[in-house]
């Protein structure tokens, strides 16, 4: 970035490109205030230069400032509306009504399927599956993605049987599923708790010619780790073809918590810590399952290290929700 901005500085004549250019390598970094002050220079912004900004206030989650640019925009886009709805997408909850009641009826805009798809996703995770329902139903065309997208929504909203019948429907429609529809189904199953089932389905995806992924690795861990099948879960990361992250190892360590199992919850948090090993949450998890067995002096000391390292929270995640 310093090379950049170097060069920048030296520069005669700096044109929208260059101005854009800077700007995204600050939000690239995180670094919002710059980024800020940057966008206010740059003498004639063109879409690019707005949609990187709105872009980055979302991402931060600053979801009133990212409406404000919204407002302000002279010229917006398809790519001003992902941004937008991908923002409020991982903010949730509290600020849906934004895009319903504010952004829908000032800037009326006829929306095409990928972005009808992208709100199914924001209404699934604030727990509106009747909205989402609508939003699928009024599709012009159903393709793989709106259909995972939705049997997502149903998964993650307790509606397993809904997220099947919609699996069918796909299949039956000659659409070939994706990774991203077994995602959906599986955290349908797991939210069911329905282990057997999660099994066919983790498993038939050879049959669709798919190599499962860390984040189906996880769901499954974690589907076996709720249910009490430690043994299950960990033989099931030791036979992973990849190396397993910590979400993986993280789910197996979470289910040790849930059953007070101290064997397990040490090689999990082991792997954890070797990881992330600047995330509390997994010395917070293993420390508790100490306490749950009369570990106590085991359990102190795990928060000691957290208070002497500082470490920073666990950041939010589910190893249930794949998004």
């Amino acid at each position: 970035m310093n090379t950049a901005l170097k060069v920048f500085d030296e520069m005669l004549v700096k044109n929208v490109v260059s101005w854009n250019s800077i700007l995204s390598g600050y939000l690239k970094l995180g670094h919002l205030a710059e980024a800020q002050r940057v966008f206010n220079q740059i003498p004639r912004k063109d879409v690019v230069s707005w949609n990187s900004m709105l872009t980055g206030c979302a991402k931060s989650g600053d979801m009133d400032q990212a409406c404000l640019l919204f407002e302000q925009m002279p010229e917006r886009n398809y790519a001003s509306w992902n941004a937008m709805i991908s923002g409020l997408f991982t903010t949730g909850g509290r600020e849906v009504w934004i895009m319903d009641r504010v952004i829908y009826k000032k800037f009326g805009i006829e929306f095409d399927d990928h972005l009808v798809t992208a709100l199914i996703n924001l209404y699934a995770k604030c727990g509106n599956i009747g909205k989402a329902y609508e939003l699928f139903d009024g599709l012009k065309k159903k393709d793989v993605v709106a259909y995972s997208a939705m049997i997502l929504a149903c998964g993650i909203n307790g509606k397993v049987y809904d997220a099947v019948n919609l699996f069918t429907a796909m299949v039956d429609a000659q659409i070939e599923p994706n990774l991203a529809t077994f995602s959906g189904l599986l955290t349908a199953y797991n939210h069911a708790g329905l282990v057997e089932e999660g099994y066919q389905c983790f498993n038939s995806m050879m049959e669709h010619q798919l190599v499962p992924l860390l984040d189906h690795y996880a769901i499954m861990v974690d589907l076996l780790g709720r249910a009490g099948r430690l043994q299950e879960a960990y033989e099931l990361i030791e036979s992973m073809p990849m190396r397993p992250c910590a979400e993986v190892w993280g789910a197996l360590l979470l289910a040790c918590e849930v059953h007070s199992n101290v064997d397990f919850g040490e090689i999990a948090a082991k792997h954890c810590f070797e990881l992330e090993p600047t995330t509390t949450g997994y010395y917070s998890l293993l420390a508790n399952i100490y306490a749950s067995v009369g570990r106590w002096d085991d359990a102190r000391k795990l928060r000691e290290v957290i208070k002497d390292k500082k470490l920073a929270k666990i950041p939010g995640r589910s190893w249930t929700e794949i998004t």
